[in-house]
């Protein structure tokens, strides 16, 4: 495994211009440097303890669905060979080895682009007050984790860090960023996770949902951020699958779980996490990464 358990970088000769829940991003001029950290979340609160080699469990999987995915729509990738950035970044290498990204500046959309395959998590929360969720409105007698009759897509807007995203319909993206701009949108985030679930079918995972980062650049949408990774998707062991419950999951759910057994106010500071906690963690994120791409870091 190369590089170092990393919490925060420190890289005091690059222009940090954003510091988020698990990557931080450093402005190169032409040029951004995405770097995902250990860092882990829950609740929107950061942990104090780090899930050793998450950030490049992360930067692995979005490389290789970068690449999958090539054919649907262009992505921001430029290069992740440390050996190909800018000089100046030479002497971080320890903390940029299989773990960074070298993007293109491009102009992020003002909406989150999720995509539903299966009913889980706030939109099961949702349905069970009210059918019409998102603007879509669903028979009774549904199931937790049944599958949708057909993939849905389910805009929300972006909140500021600390503060939850809120679910909107097709129609309210559409007073936000056009219509025309909206279905295209809609139509490609549909095309990446309709390829994204069949392949990962394949390996014993399913992706329940998924939430797409796509932006602008030089006038042509491209993906970006991070892509089908267990902290931006839902992915369940096709093996356990079983509608009517909730489903274990190759992502931080185990982290959740226990935090609820806690008292704790889900507000900052975080408590401390058992090495069993953090190591079952960090398993499942490595387990993800060994179904999806056939080998470790």
């Amino acid at each position: 495994m190369t590089g170092q358990i990393l919490t925060q970088t420190n890289m005091p000769e690059l222009n940090l211009v954003h510091r988020g829940k698990v990557r931080d991003l450093y402005d190169l001029g032409d040029s951004l440097l995405m770097v995902a950290s250990d860092r882990i979340s829950a609740f929107d609160v950061v942990m104090n303890d780090p899930i050793p080699y998450k950030g490049a469990v992360l930067t692995k999987l979005s490389l290789f669905w970068f690449d999958y995915l090539g054919d649907i729509i262009p992505n921001h990738l430029l290069t992740a060979d440390v050996d190909q950035y800018p000089q100046v970044c030479a002497q971080y290498r320890d903390q940029l080895m299989g773990r960074s990204m070298l993007v293109k500046k491009a102009e992020p959309l003002t909406v989150e682009c999720i995509v539903r395959g299966y009913i889980s998590g706030s939109f099961w929360k949702a349905y069970q007050k009210d059918n019409v969720v998102c603007g879509f409105t669903f028979p009774p007698g549904l199931k937790e984790s049944e599958k949708f009759p057909e993939i849905l897509f389910t805009p929300s807007t972006k909140a500021e860090q600390g503060l939850h995203d809120e679910n909107i319909s097709v129609e309210q993206m559409e007073e936000i960023i056009g219509k025309e701009e909206t279905a295209k949108i809609a139509y490609i985030c549909v095309r990446l996770y309709e390829k994204a679930s069949e392949y990962a079918r394949q390996k014993g995972i399913i992706i329940a949902d998924t939430k797409f980062e796509l932006g602008w650049y030089q006038g042509e949408l491209i993906l970006i951020d991070e892509v089908l990774t267990p902290d931006s998707s839902r992915f369940w062991p096709e093996d356990e699958y079983e509608t009517g419950r909730g489903q274990a999951s190759f992502d931080k759910q185990f982290l959740r779980d226990y935090l609820l057994t806690l008292d704790w106010d889900k507000t900052p500071p975080s408590p401390a996490l058992p090495e069993e906690i953090i190591e079952k963690t960090r398993q499942r994120y490595f387990e993800a990464l060994e179904k999806i791409c056939g080998s470790s870091l």
